[in-house]
């Protein structure tokens, strides 16, 4: 939910579809590993974790500010291009260096910290942790979306000649907002590695890269809530979808299959997302309930 968030800000307020969200989360996860504790002693610097985790989030930051440099004067087909060049790129990196990364077998055994006399790798306190980053962040979108600096950036979505000759730099609020995405995306990136105690360079595939993608799509793009809702949907139909197709006779390997078909019929029904759906159905229920309430008044009656 925090990496689609990113990529639904972008999306959503910039008009900018980045597919190097995922990839982002990824390098913060593995600066994590490289930086802090783990099973590959060998590679890992043994930093504390109140050092290496900010570090991990700074450097990932600017890695998603100079991919944003790179792709911001593009725009459609051939933003998506580049950024999904720069999240090939980055996982071929981490496959094929072991001086670094560790190849193709990533890193294990990555400790999450200890503070305040909490264990945070215990679930409980995960989970908190991870709901109040994900209050945070959902906040900060809600707040920089209101603020001159959201504002001019979805201007620049609407009509950037305009802003352009309205004397606003677009450019530079696009790499901002690739910033702003990409810490998000970072603080989702070390959250992910300390959860999964591992990383590998499958965590930055093409695969995931596109679910990313799935997920704020599914949920809807308009609405900070929207990744959220797409990434509760996603983890439902990839845990509960291995059973159903194993109860008709297919193999539960191919839930990538139900996925597909569950992204389909919610784009073709509703281009939105499903926060695209439940509005219309608000908008439905709330005309209906008018067109009852004005013919009780013209019959005589009250509501």
């Amino acid at each position: 939910g925090l990496v689609a968030l990113g990529l639904m800000f972008l999306a959503g307020y910039g008009g900018i579809v980045s597919l190097a969200q995922m990839t982002v989360a990824a390098c913060a996860g593995y600066l994590v590993a490289i930086l802090g504790d783990s099973a590959i002693s060998q590679i890992s610097l043994h930093w504390p974790w109140w050092m290496a985790a900010p570090v991990a989030i700074l450097v990932a930051t600017l890695f998603g500010t100079l991919s944003g440099a790179l792709s911001v004067r593009t725009e459609g087909i051939y933003t998506i291009m580049i950024t999904l060049a720069i999240a090939s790129a980055f996982y071929y990196l981490a496959l094929q260096n072991y001086t670094i990364f560790n190849g193709f077998s990533g890193f294990n055994g990555i400790k999450p910290p200890v503070f305040l006399g909490v264990d945070w790798g215990q679930n409980l306190p995960f989970y908190y942790l991870t709901l109040a980053c994900s209050a945070l962040a959902y906040g900060a979108v809600i707040y920089v979306s209101r603020a001159p600096f959201g504002l001019a950036l979805q201007g620049t979505r609407d009509n950037p000649r305009r802003m352009a000759a309205l004397g606003f730099d677009v450019v530079a609020h696009r790499i901002a907002a690739y910033t702003f995405a990409s810490f998000i995306a970072a603080c989702a990136g070390v959250l992910l590695v300390w959860y999964q105690r591992q990383i590998s360079p499958g965590t930055a595939g093409v695969g995931p890269v596109v679910d990313m993608l799935i997920i704020a799509v599914v949920g809807g793009l308009s609405r900070p809530i929207g990744p959220f809702i797409g990434a509760l949907v996603y983890v439902l139909l990839r845990t509960f979808s291995l059973d159903m197709l194993e109860g008709v006779g297919l193999d539960g390997k191919r839930y990538q299959l139900l996925i597909g078909l569950g992204f389909l019929v919610i784009v073709l029904f509703s281009p939105d997302g499903l926060i695209g759906i439940w509005q219309r159905l608000r908008e439905r229920y709330r005309k209906g309930s008018e067109a009852r309430e004005a013919g009780m008044r013209i019959g005589g009656g009250s509501p």
